[in-house]
């Protein structure tokens, strides 16, 4: 196993080998934009580029220590684990989290030791995929009974889904991604954020915003991302106005279909809870509502952490207990 940099003359050939949007090429500029440490590596064997991913640095407040973070990168194996190794101390990282893109049915190999399963994750275990390959006819005879009645209702009320990619329709998606966050009392990330992953993945046609309106108000907006054979339903808002014209359950049902135009296999859901969720989990409802449309609830292998300094890494873990200092933490981290 031999590691090196990546470098922008691999650009097409790193974009081949990674599997999901956040590991795209695109998605790392994004985060480059945003003023975020940002490393891309290649293992090559016989000399020849056969795994690429990238991770980002945090700087963890009031030490000189940084947090390398993985997500949806590649099996967690042996010759990984020695690559973050080399990684983590060139660039003084008490700990390095990885969230492979790996799922269970898909758990070839053992994974390294060195790496330790993570009492805190960022991505869901659990994730709900869509085939996009089956007729619109399958699809919809997979939904749930209430979800088909729910898209109906919203057809009857002459609800319009629009796809759309001008800066207006963007003004129209942070309005009511922010509504949402306030009302439902969740982290989100900031604005800024939203921003600058909108216009680097728009630039590269890897985004586009949908938006539901009533009689020319929008009550609903999605981001939808894609990447390779994938589409992605990672951001949304909703007005808490006229609920009864089902505008949610349309959108969705629209992505779907966008996702088949595109000529897409998948239509990644971005989360749920596990196969026993508990009604009282908070998110709960956003897991009922994904599940009302068929797809495969799929495990992932989970997430799980390199250490280099374990007294810092218990700290850093146990702040998480602290709701304030929790909030600002995640902040931090996803900003």
């Amino acid at each position: 196993m031999d590691l090196r940099a990546i470098t922008e003359k691999q650009r097409s050939q790193y974009n081949k080998l990674v599997t999901h949007v956040i590991q795209s090429w695109e998605w790392g500029e994004a985060r480059k934009s945003l003023g975020i440490p940002l490393l891309r590596y290649g293992l090559y064997r016989n000399n020849k580029l056969s795994t690429a991913f990238q991770l980002t640095l945090h700087k963890i407040p009031f030490t000189k220590k940084f947090v390398g973070y993985l997500p949806k990168g590649p099996y967690p194996d042996k010759d990984l684990a020695e690559a973050l190794k080399k990684i983590g101390r060139e660039n003084n990282c008490a700990f390095i989290k990885i969230e492979p893109d790996i799922q269970i049915s898909n758990f070839k190999f053992q994974i390294s030791n060195s790496f330790h399963l993570s009492l805190k994750p960022l991505f869901t275990k659990y994730n709900f995929i869509i085939d996009l390959t089956k007729s619109e006819e399958e699809l919809l005879k997979n939904m749930h009974p209430k979800t088909r009645y729910n898209i109906k209702v919203a057809q009857k009320h002459k609800v319009l889904v629009e796809e759309r990619n001008d800066d207006k329709a963007f003004e129209i998606y942070l309005k009511l991604y922010f509504e949402t966050t306030k009302r439902q009392g969740y982290h989100g990330h900031n604005e800024e954020y939203h921003k600058k992953v909108w216009e680097t993945l728009k630039k590269a046609n890897l985004a586009r915003i949908l938006i539901a309106s009533l009689n020319k108000e929008p009550l609903t907006t999605w981001m939808l991302l894609n990447f390779k054979d994938t589409l992605y339903y990672p951001y949304g808002g909703s007005s808490k106005i006229h609920p009864e014209v089902m505008t949610n359950n349309l959108v969705a049902w629209e992505a779907i279909k966008l996702g088949k135009k595109m000529e897409l296999k998948k239509f990644d859901m971005w989360g749920a809870l596990g196969p026993d969720a508990n009604p009282k989990d908070p998110w709960f409802g956003f897991h009922k509502f994904k599940q009302g449309y068929g797809g495969k609830l799929v495990e992932y292998v989970g997430t799980y952490d390199l250490v280099f300094n374990w007294p810092i890494y218990i700290l850093f873990t146990a702040i998480d207990k602290l709701m304030p200092l929790k909030i600002l933490l995640l902040r931090w981290i996803s900003r």
